[in-house]
C-alpha cells in the first residue's frame, strides 16, 4: 500500500496538489494570518501596508500561512493516522483514505518546513529563526519522543502561544523591533487561543480515548475541560475590559462596546461550546470574537472614532 501510494504521489501532480491542500486545511491558515495582520496593525496604526511594505508582508504571510501549516499538519496526520482511522471526522482525508502514506506525509512535512525557513530568509534572519522554531515545535507537538499533544498542559500551552502570540509578533516584527511590542496583547491573545483550543480536544474526545491519546480532555474529562476553557475565555474578556477602561492598547472609546460584548461572549461560549462539543460551536464562537476584533482595528487605525 505505501509503495503504491508513493508512486501515485509523484505520478499524479493534480491529485498531489489537491491532497497537499487537504492536508494543509486552508481554513486553518486564517488562524495565524489574522493575528499576523493584527500585529501589523498594532505596529503601524494602518489597515493597509504601503507599497514598499507589501512584498515583505506578502512573503511573511505565505510562510506563516500555507508553508508552516502544511508542515505541522502533515506531520500531525502522519503520527495520528492510527487514531484518525477511528475518527469519523477524519474519514476521507488523504491519509485515512490511503491516497498518501504516513511516510509520504512526513516527507511533505519536512519539505514544506524547509521551504518555509528558506523563504523566511527573504524577510530576514530573525524571521527565519522564528519560523524554524515554530516548525520544530510543530513537530515536537505531534511526533515522538516528545509528542506534546498527549501531554496535558503542554498541548494547551503550545497551541495558545502559537495562535495567540506568535502571529502577532510576526506581523509586528515586519515593521518594528520586538522590544516595543505591547505585551498585554500577547497575554490577551494567548488566553483567547487557549480558550478556543480546549473545545477542539472535546470534539475529538471519543476517538482520542479509543486511540489511547492522553489529551487534556482525556485527562480532565469533558466538564472540567469545558470549565477551564470558560475560565480562560472569561479571563480574556475581563482583561479586554480592563485594557479598554485604562486605555492600554485598546482605545477608551471602545469601553461601552466592550462592556456590552463581554457578557455576550461569555454566554455564547457557555452555550455553544457546552452544548455542541463540535467544531461548529468553536467556529461560531471564533466568528463572534471577530466583532470586537474588527471594531478594534477600525478604532485603532482611526477609521472610526
Amino acid at each position: 500500500m505505501a509503495r503504491d501510494t508513493n508512486v501515485r504521489l509523484w505520478s499524479a501532480p493534480r491529485q498531489v496538489v489537491g491532497d497537499v491542500l487537504a492536508i494543509g486545511r486552508p481554513w486553518f491558515w486564517f488562524v495565524s494570518l489574522v493575528p499576523y495582520y493584527l500585529g501589523f496593525v498594532l505596529a503601524t496604526r494602518r489597515m493597509l501596508p504601503t507599497v514598499e511594505q507589501l512584498p515583505t508582508l506578502a512573503v511573511g504571510a505565505v510562510v506563516i500561512g500555507p508553508l508552516v501549516w502544511v508542515s505541522v499538519l502533515a506531520v500531525n496526520d502522519a503520527n495520528d493516522l492510527r487514531g484518525d482511522l477511528l475518527n469519523p471526522r477524519k474519514a476521507g482525508s488523504p491519509l485515512t483514505s490511503g491516497r498518501i502514506s504516513a511516510r509520504a506525509a512526513r516527507r511533505i512535512a519536512a519539505g514544506s518546513g524547509a521551504l518555509a525557513v528558506a523563504v523566511a530568509f527573504a524577510v530576514g534572519p530573525l524571521f527565519a529563526a522564528g519560523t524554524l522554531a515554530v516548525v520544530v515545535v510543530g513537530w515536537a507537538y505531534s511526533a515522538p519522543p516528545l509528542r506534546l499533544k498527549t501531554r496535558p498542559g503542554a498541548d494547551v500551552a503550545v497551541n495558545a502561544l502559537a495562535l495567540g502570540t506568535v502571529g502577532q509578533l510576526a506581523g509586528w516584527a515586519m515593521v518594528r523591533p520586538l522590544d516595543a511590542f505591547p505585551w498585554a496583547m500577547a497575554v490577551l491573545g494567548t488566553l483567547v487561543g487557549a480558550a478556543l483550543y480546549l473545545p477542539t480536544t472535546l470534539a475529538d474526545l471519543r476517538a482520542d480515548r479509543i486511540s489511547g491519546y492522553t489529551t487534556v480532555a482525556v485527562r480532565l474529562g469533558p466538564r472540567r475541560t469545558y470549565l477551564l476553557g470558560l475560565a480562560l475565555w472569561t479571563a480574556a474578556a475581563l482583561l479586554s475590559l480592563v485594557m479598554a477602561a485604562t486605555g492600554t492598547v485598546l482605545p477608551r472609546t471602545m469601553l461601552p462596546m466592550v462592556m456590552v460584548l463581554v457578557p455576550l461572549l461569555i454566554v455564547a461560549y457557555h452555550r455553544l461550546v457546552r452544548a455542541e462539543q463540535t467544531f461548529r460551536g468553536i467556529v461560531a464562537v471564533a466568528v463572534l470574537f471577530l466583532v470586537p476584533s474588527v471594531t478594534f482595528v477600525l478604532t485603532y487605525t482611526g477609521v472610526v472614532s
